[in-house]
């Protein structure tokens, strides 16, 4: 149904690797699958999210569905829908009308759609109502039917940086390394940066490094899993020093290692290494 969450059911096979294509006229969804074959996508995840303007909607529908079976093709439907008054709330929250209540009043589009969609819903794999939903739960909904042992779990971005240069303006969270001795009063370390063994051996020697980085690995196994929780895919900790040099590029380094060995999927930026 419009206004059922589509596009948050999309965004969430988009996340777990699916080539998902919206608003595809029902009568194109063979030929997507023949370009999927020519393009080497997986068979098994690719999505199509169709919609009812098409007035042979349902004719189209099943006749594709019917000849990709046909050709071996395991097809699977996923309906959402909502209760009138829920769809009627949504879209008078966004002051947009019905795609089929032409001239008449937002309850007429709602019931014609109903109509239409009717045997669609019937013959569906998974039907879910989105009324007493919101977005992470319906997200947890379509990963939990679709997302099989390729589940996701949180992404980390780990990007050190120097306050003097300003924080990421994307950092979800943030690591102050300020508190451990600054490598750059080193004559020795100063031309080097955390990725070099004398200053990583530096830094992770003075009192406080080692307990913050036990401590900070178990709260953000607590954090992981609560994003996980509430459908979030994605998350950058910024760990930062005064000029993003030395301390925040060994302990971001350390911090990435730690996460990978609980299963997070890590990648590492320094962002104002050779600022100086």
């Amino acid at each position: 149904m419009s206004g059922a969450g589509r596009s948050t059911a999309a965004k969430a096979l988009e996340d777990l690797g699916w080539f998902v294509i919206d608003n595809l006229p029902p009568g194109l969804l063979f030929s997507l699958a023949e370009e999927a074959g020519r393009a080497n996508l997986p068979a098994d995840k690719v999505a199509a999210v169709v919609d009812v303007r098409s007035l042979a909607f349902t004719t189209d529908l099943n006749a594709a569905i019917e000849e990709l079976e046909a050709r071996g093709a395991a097809v699977r439907v996923a309906f959402l829908e909502a209760s009138d008054e829920e769809l009627v709330r949504r879209f008078e929250n966004v002051r947009r009308p019905h795609p089929l209540q032409g001239e008449g009043r937002l309850v007429d589009g709602i019931a014609r759609e109903r109509g239409i969609l009717r045997d669609v819903r019937a013959n569906a794999d998974l039907v879910i109502d989105t009324s007493t939903l919101n977005v992470h739960e319906l997200r947890r909904k379509i990963v939990a039917f679709f997302g099989g042992e390729d589940r996701p779990g949180l992404r980390v971005n780990v990007v050190s940086f120097g306050y003097k240069y300003g924080l990421p303006v994307d950092a979800d969270l943030v690591v102050d390394c300020r508190f451990l001795p600054n490598p750059h009063w080193v004559p020795e370390l100063r031309p080097m940066t955390g990725l070099d063994a004398p200053v990583r051996d530096y830094v992770l020697g003075q009192p406080g490094a080692k307990a913050f980085l036990d401590a900070y690995e178990e709260v953000m196994g607590v954090v992981a899993a609560g994003y996980t929780r509430e459908g979030k895919s994605f998350a950058t900790l910024a760990v930062g020093c005064t000029g993003g040099k030395h301390r925040s590029v060994a302990m971001a380094e350390q911090l990435a290692a730690r996460l990978r060995e609980r299963g997070m999927e890590v990648q590492v930026s320094h962002r104002d290494t050779g600022r100086e």
